[in-house]
Formats: C-alpha cells, sequence, structure tokens
C-alpha cells in the first residue's frame, strides 16, 4: 500500500536486520506482521532520526519532550510494536480504533486489515495527529480516519471495534475503551499496575455476575503515560525529608508515612538469600510475585547527585521496593563467582528491618518454588462498583473506572 519510490539500500538492509532480529527471537511470529514490517518503511516515520536510531530494534524514537525532558510522544521500538500487533491477532476486514498516535503502528495495521478493514487513530495532541495525517498521506493511508480527541472518552461516529490497541500507558481502563468493543472483542493495552507495566491482550468473558476482560497474554513493556482526563501519577515519599531517597507509590502512599521518618537512623540490615538468576533470565514473575504479596510494594530510586551511601541499590533508578510500617526494604544484587548470574539480596532500613528483610526473602523463595520460569498471572478488569465477593483473587488494584485483579494460575 505504501507509495515510497526509491529507499536508500542501507535502510531496507537495516529493517530487513530489525525484522529478522524479531524472528529470531520469537516476538514476530506471524508471516502477515514479519512481511508488513519488512514493507513499511519504518524510517520515513522517525523524520529527524539517524537511520541507525530509527532501526534499533529495541529502543523507541522519541518524537516530543516537554520543557523538563520528560516524554510526551514517540515511536515505540520495533520490538514492542511486533509484539503488540501479535497480541492484537489482526484479520484482514477488523475494525481497530489505535489509542496514541503517531502514523507508523497505523500504516501497520492499515496493511494488516486491508482494504476492507478501517483503522481509526486518536491522539490528544493536536501536532501529534497532523505529523500522522500528513505521514500517513504521504505513504498512500489515507483511508486511515485521525482524530485529535481525549480518547479517555468515547469517540464520535465511532461505532463498535473488533480491536482497541493502546499505544500509551494506561493506569486505569476507561469505560469508553469496553463500550466501544464489539462482543468477544480484543483490549491490547500498556496496563501499570503497582508500579509495574504490561502490555495486556485482553478479550471480554461473559460470567454469572457480568461482563469482565481477562487477560490472554502480558508482556513487560514500557511505554509514554496517558495524558487528558485518565492521566494518573505516581505519588513520590521522600525518606529522611530530602530527594536523596524516594519511594514511589502507585496506588496511593502509605496510611502513615511519617511512620519513615526516622527509619534510616536504624543500621542497615543485609540478608543474601542464594536466590540466583541469568543475566538474560526474563524477571516479569519474581516483579510481579512481590507486586501480589507484598502489601507495601513500590519501587526505589537514589538521586545520584545526592547519595550518602544510607541505601545502596544496584540500580540506582529503578529498584524493587517494600514499605511496612515504620520499615523499607529493597532488593539487590550481586555477581556470582561464574559471573554468568546474578545473587539476590535484601536490605532494609527501620526498627523492625529484620523481620522486613526475611519476609521479602520468603517471597523470593516461593518465586524460585513455585512461579520461576511459570506463566504470568492472570488479570481481570471489573467495573469499579464490582463487590469483594464476585472477584476471586490474590490481590485488586482498586483504580478509579476499575478494580483490577491479579491471580497466579492453578497448578
Amino acid at each position: 500500500m505504501t507509495n515510497a519510490t526509491v529507499e536508500p539500500d542501507e535502510a531496507t538492509r537495516l529493517r530487513n536486520k530489525v525484522v529478522d532480529e524479531l524472528c529470531a527471537d520469537g516476538t514476530i511470529s506471524s508471516p502477515e506482521i514479519e512481511a508488513v514490517m519488512r514493507r513499511v518503511p519504518r524510517h520515513e516515520f522517525t523524520p529527524g532520526a539517524r537511520l541507525e536510531k530509527a532501526y534499533d530494534t529495541y529502543a523507541a524514537v522519541i518524537t516530543k519532550t516537554d520543557e523538563h525532558g520528560m516524554q510526551l510522544s514517540s515511536v515505540s521500538a520495533p520490538q514492542i510494536q511486533a509484539m503488540m500487533l501479535e497480541q492484537a491477532r489482526l484479520l484482514p476486514g477488523m475494525k481497530v480504533l489505535e489509542i496514541g498516535s503517531g502514523g507508523l503502528n497505523a500504516a501497520y495495521l492499515a496493511e494488516l486489515v486491508g482494504q476492507d478493514g478501517e483503522v481509526v487513530t486518536v491522539d490528544i495532541d493536536s501536532i501529534v495527529t497532523g505529523r500522522a495525517r500528513r505521514l500517513l498521506d504521504e505513504h498512500g493511508y489515507d483511508q486511515v480516519r485521525v482524530v485529535t480527541a481525549d480518547a479517555a472518552e468515547p469517540i464520535p461516529d465511532l461505532g463498535a471495534v473488533d480491536v482497541v490497541l493502546v499505544t500509551v500507558g494506561a493506569w486505569d481502563i476507561p469505560p469508553a475503551w469496553i463500550s466501544q468493543l464489539k462482543q468477544g472483542g480484543r483490549l491490547v493495552v500498556p496496563l501499570r499496575m503497582r508500579g509495574l507495566t504490561r502490555s495486556v491482550a485482553f478479550t471480554q468473558v461473559t460470567g454469572e455476575q457480568g461482563d469482565y476482560l481477562e487477560s490472554e497474554s502480558a508482556r513487560i513493556c514500557g511505554f509514554v503515560a496517558m495524558q487528558g482526563s485518565a492521566a494518573h501519577r505516581e505519588e513520590l515519599l521522600l525518606i529522611n525529608g530530602t530527594p536523596e531517597i524516594g519511594l514511589k507509590f502507585d496506588d496511593g502512599l502509605p496510611a502513615d508515612p511519617h511512620r519513615l521518618d526516622n527509619a534510616v537512623t536504624h543500621p542497615r540490615y543485609e540478608l543474601w538469600t542464594g536466590v540466583t538468576v541469568g543475566l538474560q533470565e526474563l524477571l516479569d514473575t519474581l516483579q510481579m510475585t512481590m507486586a501480589i504479596s507484598l502489601p507495601g510494594f513500590c519501587t526505589m530510586a537514589v538521586d545520584e547527585d545526592l547519595d550518602t551511601g544510607l541505601v545502596a541499590p544496584t540500580n540506582k533508578r529503578f529498584t524493587l521496593a517494600a514499605v511496612e510500617d515504620d520499615t523499607f526494604g529493597y532488593l539487590v544484587t550481586r555477581r556470582t563467582e561464574d559471573n554468568k548470574h546474578v545473587e539476590y539480596g535484601v536490605h532494609a532500613l527501620g526498627p523492625n528491618a529484620k523481620q522486613l528483610v526475611y519476609k521479602v526473602a520468603d517471597v523470593l523463595h516461593d518465586w524460585e518454588g513455585n512461579r520461576r520460569g511459570g506463566p504470568s498471572p492472570v488479570i481481570r478488569v471489573y467495573p469499579a462498583n464490582t463487590s469483594d465477593d464476585q472477584i476471586k483473587t490474590d490481590r485488586v488494584i482498586d483504580k478509579v473506572h476499575s478494580r483490577i485483579s491479579l491471580s497466579w494460575p492453578s497448578a
């Protein structure tokens, strides 16, 4: 469908290299998606980016930031785009709503649903939709409808769609996304749960108590956050009253955060757990085990310019952590002697540091014995007014418009 003329040989080579890598690592499994990603000239939808950057298999191209450098818009990495297209299970003739525009992904969608299908792409930013409209027209995708709107609200004159594909990070599931789906339709969305983001492919399920969404797959990902009425920011708790140590909570601060005021005046308690992982091992189930098992789960970041050594995380920008009353703890790692693995440890500070360290260590051992290498938890989305007795789950996360449950599959 693209009407691009002669491309540089290097662009074609790099594009094929990206697709070859994604086929080899299993991200691409369908010949239709492979063909589309080989055909559409990705670099022409990332104006201003060097070819090598446009065709970096695992990196996004940032297209807009605010005055503070916060990312507002991007073209997702090829690996993420291919992963979500596979999750969407698109077929010729389908009608698709894309939330979060840019042009390139809409071009992929138009190719996959064909002339008998329909693609509507929506973004809240008129600059983004203007660029998407121009790029789509330049490459022969004038049949794609581009809309500037807050996609958390119903899209006028849309009708029912087969697939809603969200390409911005979402904290909640607005009712409009579900109401615009055909019965049995699919919602693919980068959903943030307790500070962890997963690209989740949902299908509609009809139960005794009504309809809900249930996950078919969930993959680790990262996305620019939604703007508009569905925007949501994590809450930051500064330990010791300075920006040196920050704990980030996705669903509200602890009931009495001031109980942590004196935590750093206590000696740091440390424990190595004996739990080791390979350097390339996927740790999605470890993260979710902690998020489900620890009520005070959060993430920790340390300001490198203010770091006094009170805490010693392996990664100062993002560390899995937990709070319990007047004490906080976090994970650390160290290389093993063979230099092919890392061992997990736990640090904690506060009056009850030893108890929290062993509690977190127990969660790690539970993951090692029962969850490691297994399936992700099943994620279900219920209306916000659903009662507890209608939800069988290991953890419920209450949002504004929905209640999200996380449950481990039966053995």
